[in-house]
């Protein structure tokens, strides 16, 4: 059964604050911490996770505000969920961030907050909705209207995540995945798969078994544990076929396999794509190699405000997704919920790997300049420049300027070879010289309008707005502060890379509005946190009359049992 937290609101008699002098009452007041408990903490709202709970009355929830509000707290520590559990019962500033008063209180188990989690990711896959999204939609509306920051310039980047998992090379993860399956066979199937897989079984792992192989080893091995795994299909597939790990060892083998004649053959690397499976302990992980890093997880893409004119710029969208995925393509998926939360925006700045035919459509529908501070391809070394006018192009080159005609697929300019003889970059201009006709053709798609536009772009924006793009890799650098120096989060799958995303987002967004306040000895608290505050007072009073009544109704009793037994 649902329940809210209104704890919070109605302090202990004994609480940390009866324990504590006035000087260090004031100091804990000014802290982060509980600050964090006003802006983040009483900003939560509860009523989005009725939907995980039953209608029916029951024992109670969890808070939610306690337990979400420990997440973020969690993420922005970076602490194991033994240190958070082991801060909520000893130390003082992490219970007032949690709006915990009595020290005799425990709100949650370390099974319960695992429990809140997967209720939400069952949630989201039943409805596709992520409530933990919601809440960092709602916090962040509230920020941006409360410190009346300007949403109509934004920029955005993305990073790759590495899954919490071991890096298998690929006949370790095909023997890997066998052994998994072996443990879930009943006894008696287990002995029938011993005359299979026995020598594996004897190494115990994986690491050890391929660790005594020579490379001239590695073909015959490959041949037999294809043969292997056809065999396990064939022997367990009607009995164990409901199972998760039988439906790895399914993919695995139409992954790596292909069966030709009655022959299981290894598919060689060139076909192998970045999606297959990288560990049986996180299926959802996909390959992919950014400059010069390797990653095996998922992808993470974040919009922020960045109009110069803002004092504070905070995270407005951020969401995980594979990492095989184009950054064009990322980006072409989330610009109209972007758009639909910052309805203002009419400026996103990227770098070059966002731009594609089918984003410049996008952002012309929802009117939104995209500016790239590189273009993807190489630059040509005589500038020509693409003008849409009117149903036609008008293109110009450093010397002249001509309207463009069709030309079957392509669209053509023609110019005039006369003036391009007298060019001295006529050898490496792009165009292609008509020597019967004495004019040179330039040829162009819709795709190179929309490129060329895109170049264009940054020129028509004035310098200080051209190098604002690059201050999002700080951004970058502090959803990256907890990995360790390979990259790899402390979680995996997409669900749990989707909880850190949303709470680092949530976190480093407080983060920012508490320095904004300490520096400028501003408080916002005051304005951010009104309606909660309203809340509150709604609440003080409804609890004060409601014990004021219980007093009352506690005194006539009495009154009334004194006059029955003639004791007054």
């Amino acid at each position: 059964m649902f329940k809210e937290n209104k704890k919070h609101i109605q302090k202990s008699l004994f609480g940390f604050d009866y324990y504590l002098t006035k000087k260090k009452y004031a100091k804990l007041v000014e802290s982060e911490e509980y600050t964090f408990y006003k802006l983040i903490f009483c900003n939560i709202d509860e009523k989005q996770f009725s939907v995980l709970y039953s209608d029916k009355k029951s024992r109670p929830n969890s808070p939610v505000n306690v337990m979400l509000s420990a997440l973020i707290l969690k993420e922005k520590r970076g602490w194991s969920y033994k240190a958070l559990l082991d801060k909520i019962d000893f130390d003082i500033k992490t219970r007032v961030a949690l709006g915990l008063h009595d020290f005799s209180e425990t709100p949650f188990t370390e099974p319960t907050i695992f429990d809140f989690q997967n209720r939400i990711n069952n949630y989201q896959v039943k409805h596709g909705v992520n409530l933990i999204e919601q809440v960092f939609d709602s916090l962040t509306a509230s920020q941006l209207k409360a410190l009346k920051i300007k949403t109509d310039i934004q920029r955005s980047d993305s990073f790759l995540v590495a899954s919490n998992i071991r890096k298998y090379n690929r006949l370790q993860l095909l023997i890997e995945v066998i052994l998994r399956f072996h443990r879930i066979l009943s006894e008696d199937d287990k002995k029938r798969s011993i005359s299979l897989i026995g020598e594996y079984l004897e190494k115990g792992s994986s690491e050890r078994y391929c660790y005594d192989l020579s490379r001239n080893d590695l073909p015959k091995e490959f041949e037999r544990i294809g043969q292997i795994y056809q065999k396990l299909i064939d022997l367990f597939g009607d009995k164990y076929g409901d199972t998760e790990i039988y439906q790895i060892v399914e993919r695995v083998f139409e992954e790596q396999f292909t069966v030709s004649k009655e022959e299981v053959l290894l598919k060689p690397p060139e076909e192998l794509s970045s999606g297959i499976l990288q560990s049986p302990d996180d299926i959802e992980a996909t390959y992919r190699k950014k400059r010069d890093q390797e990653s095996r997880g998922r992808l993470v893409n974040i919009s922020e405000t960045a109009n110069p004119e803002n004092e504070i710029n905070i995270i407005t969208d951020v969401c995980s997704t594979t990492n095989n995925k184009d950054d064009s393509k990322v980006l072409n998926k989330r610009i109209d919920k972007i758009k639909e939360k910052t309805d203002d925006l009419d400026e996103m700045h990227t770098d070059g790997g966002y731009g594609s035919e089918a984003n410049d459509l996008k952002m012309e529908e929802l009117k939104i300049r995209h500016i790239q501070t590189a273009v993807r391809g190489r630059s040509a070394k005589v500038p020509i420049n693409i003008e849409k006018k009117d149903g036609h192009y008008d293109v110009s080159c450093p010397l002249q300027k001509v309207k463009s005609g069709f030309a079957r697929k392509r669209n053509k300019a023609l110019f005039d070879n006369k003036i391009c003889s007298e060019c001295s970059l006529q050898n490496e201009c792009s165009t292609i010289l008509q020597k019967r006709k004495n004019r040179r053709a330039y040829y162009f798609t819709e795709e190179d309008y929309f490129q060329n536009r895109r170049k264009m772009r940054i020129l028509e924006i004035p310098p200080e707005r051209r190098k604002i793009r690059p201050n999002v890799e700080a951004t970058v650098r502090e959803f990256r502060n907890n990995m360790n120096h390979k990259g790899k989060l402390k979680v995996r799958g997409a669900f749990k890379t989707d909880v850190w995303a949303y709470t680092m987002a949530i976190s480093i967004n407080f983060g920012r509005i508490y320095r904004y306040i300490s520096d400028n000895s501003m408080n916002f608290s005051v304005e951010l946190s009104f309606l909660s505050f309203f809340k509150e007072l709604v609440n003080v009073v409804s609890a004060l009359a409601g014990k004021i009544r219980y007093f009352l109704s506690a005194c006539w009793n009495i009154v009334g049992f004194s006059k029955k037994h003639s004791l007054c």
